[in-house]
């Protein structure tokens, strides 16, 4: 797990995390999955330094939040349904053609621009009790919530170190509570697949 102070999510910020990330043991060449949000930057960063061995995992639940604004409100449930139904589906061509029975225009082409990366887990057939924990980035996600809640009452940030200080002290707190992903007895098929995708005699087995 890494971090980097930037004044927002910008390419260069990205990058940086990624080198320290690297510099710490994280190899880009042996191919990886990296989960991401949709966010232009990170994904930018993502392609430099990692080139075609990363396979990206676009949330699903992002994704879903942002085909559902396209819809009135008293529309959202039922398409919140559908599209949860689509993407529960185990086989890659039933879920996109599920997928793709979005109609309205304005949605359909949010949808299109993330289809194929919300559906890569069945496309590589990942064992169906890992997808729980890689179709979002909820993981990440809960542990930027412990941060902030560790942080919170904190007032005297003052120079970038004391907020490094801080952050690093909730990450500390958040991996107290951290406990075992749902279908963690599968990562060693997950490991074998991404070595066949990438054609490697080991592919990367830790997570960023």
């Amino acid at each position: 797990m890494g971090y980097h102070q930037g004044a927002t999510e910008n390419q260069q910020v990205c990058y940086l995390l990624l080198e320290g990330l690297a510099a710490r043991g994280l190899d880009p060449r042996q191919g990886m999955l990296v989960g991401l949000d949709g966010g232009g930057a990170v994904r930018a960063s993502i392609r430099k330094f990692c080139g075609d061995k990363a396979l990206v995992v676009r949330c699903q639940q992002h994704e879903q939040r942002n085909i559902c604004e396209h819809f009135a409100l008293e529309q959202r449930p039922a398409w919140e349904k559908k599209l949860s139904d689509a993407w529960d589906l185990i086989r890659y061509q039933e879920a996109k053609r599920a997928l793709q029975q979005v109609h309205r225009p304005s949605a359909a082409r949010s949808l299109e621009e993330g289809l194929e990366e919300t559906l890569t887990l069945q496309k590589l057939n990942v064992p169906v009790p890992l997808r729980k924990t890689l179709r979002t980035t909820n993981p990440i996600e809960s542990v930027f919530d412990t941060v902030r809640v560790a942080c919170r009452n904190v007032k005297p940030w003052r120079p970038g170190d004391q907020r490094e200080r801080w952050i690093c002290s909730g990450l500390w707190f958040a991996e107290k509570k951290f406990r075992r992903i749902d279908g963690y007895r599968e990562l060693p098929s997950l490991i074998d697949i991404l070595a066949a995708q990438f054609g490697s005699s080991k592919a990367i087995s830790r997570t960023a």
